[in-house]
């Protein structure tokens, strides 16, 4: 069809592609603008029965795949699903038809009136892209949360003003489709192995959470991490060959380009320009979030704040005042001096190692979940060093097995089952923790499903030692 592509209103005929969370919430925001909208999804109808429903009644007809073909002559533009890779069978019939496929999150670029903050990585993104947000909110800004972190950012972006501020997890499933997508500032905490069933090797993956920064320009600012060596790679030689926008870095040490870092227990900003004295910022024992790895979180949620330029002491008051995040280290139970932790979010192996890096007590961990693909040798190595026993679960208990001393490791068959265990192997002074560093799609629908899951086990196991 001809015709407008890429104004997601009255213009277009737009087919959404997958009806997941982000899926529904364009179907909404896309009527809302008075786009004529279809949505397809390779679910059987049956299982899609609830939401058929709920996106009919916006005046969304529901196309099954294989009655595409009647639909297509008619489609200016598509939105894409970010759990949809553009490999998709059905994605490619779509493009084959010469209709434009967007991501969700170009589809919500494209509408916004407000400026962006983009945060991606590996891990760690929820949590600082949260922080963010309790930063802007404590400088007086008014804030809209979106993306990625669970709630679809097209969502925000369409009640956006243009004095707000957006902010953006974004994943790299996400960044595959974009376009145009400009944010003011980005922000690329890490790059580890994930997601590796989706990506053919480390680069694909690199590369697709480059393409964060790929369309900014000089009036807008990059924000990276110099303690990752992937991204640290790009502060190599002349980073404008790589970076089109202002690079801004951080790390724990001072060198040359490291504009916020950390010195004799203080968190210490180097403006880039103007007055060259540092700027003391906070204490880093004001820092709530426990871990080395959320200490660096927090450097980049500040020196985003920075860059936009907010004062230093609302981000003072931001830090100290913001909480874990559920399912991120978050403490559950504590009895007879044994502490229960769901850290549920922990997705990939370096997360674990991020998790059992932030306790001087002895651990037992609960991991295991469903695999992607990613290679579990130097997580092995960590729980050598820093949990006491393990408690393995999940499809790839048997590939993580072989990384883990036959001593230390018992099977469980639930959650339930794990929780038991686990509690039977700590004594007082002991965490129990649940970082799986897999995807929980084997055994539970979400990793939120999945932290609902241990907690409401140690509930029990609680309740019942108390008789």
């Amino acid at each position: 069809m001809s015709g407008p592509s890429g104004t997601f209103d009255a213009r277009e005929r737009v087919l959404v592609i997958g009806l997941g969370r982000s899926g529904r919430a364009s179907c909404a925001v896309l009527r809302a603008r008075g786009a004529t909208v279809f949505a397809t999804d390779e679910r059987e109808p049956e299982a899609l029965a609830d939401t058929i429903d709920e996106i009919g009644r916006l005046g969304v007809p529901f196309v099954p795949p294989q009655r595409l073909a009647e639909l297509l002559p008619s489609v200016s533009t598509a939105v894409l699903s970010p759990g949809i890779p553009l490999n998709n069978e059905l994605v490619r019939r779509i493009q084959a038809a010469r209709i434009p496929v967007y991501s969700e999150i170009e589809a919500a670029y494209r509408i916004c009136r407000a400026p962006i903050v983009a945060v991606s990585g590996t891990k760690g993104k929820t949590t600082t892209t949260a922080l963010i947000g309790a930063l802007f909110r404590s400088a007086g800004k008014t804030t809209r949360v979106g993306g990625n972190i669970g709630n679809a950012l097209i969502g925000e972006t369409f009640v956006a003003e243009a004095d707000d501020w957006v902010i953006a997890e974004v994943s790299s499933f996400q960044l595959e489709a974009i376009r145009s997508f400009k944010p003011r500032i980005s922000a690329l905490l890490n790059v580890t192995p994930d997601h590796l069933d989706r990506y053919h090797s480390m680069d694909e993956y690199a590369e697709a959470k480059f393409r964060i920064f790929a369309n900014q320009g000089p009036g807008d600012t990059f924000v990276g991490n110099l303690d990752d060596p992937i991204v640290a790679e790009l502060a190599e030689g002349d980073p404008s060959k790589r970076i089109p926008a202002r690079a801004l870095w951080y790390g724990f040490a001072a060198r040359r380009m490291t504009a916020l870092y950390v010195v004799r227990g203080r968190i210490v900003f180097a403006p880039p320009t103007g007055d060259p004295r540092p700027v003391d910022i906070m204490p880093v024992e004001d820092v709530a979030l426990p871990g080395r790895h959320n200490l660096s979180n927090v450097l980049a949620a500040v020196l985003v704040g920075l860059a936009a330029g907010l004062d230093p002491e609302a981000l003072r008051a931001g830090v100290r005042s913001f909480k874990p995040l559920d399912h991120r280290l978050q403490g559950v139970a504590e009895q007879n001096g044994v502490s229960f932790v769901d850290d549920s979010k922990s997705t990939n192996p370096s997360s674990v190692i991020a998790a059992l890096e932030s306790f001087d007590r002895p651990v037992v961990l609960i991991v295991g979940g469903k695999s992607k693909r990613t290679d579990f040798r130097a997580m092995g190595d960590a729980i050598k060093h820093r949990a006491k026993a393990v408690v393995l679960m999940g499809e790839a208990a048997d590939e993580i097995a072989q990384f883990i001393e036959p001593s230390k490791s018992a099977r469980a068959d639930s959650m339930e089952d794990a929780v038991t265990i686990a509690r039977g192997l700590a004594v007082s002074g002991d965490v129990v923790l649940l970082s799986p560093g897999c995807a929980s799609f084997d055994m539970f629908a979400s990793a939120e499903a999945r932290g609902e899951a241990f907690t409401e086990a140690v509930r029990a196991t609680v309740a019942a030692a108390r008789g």
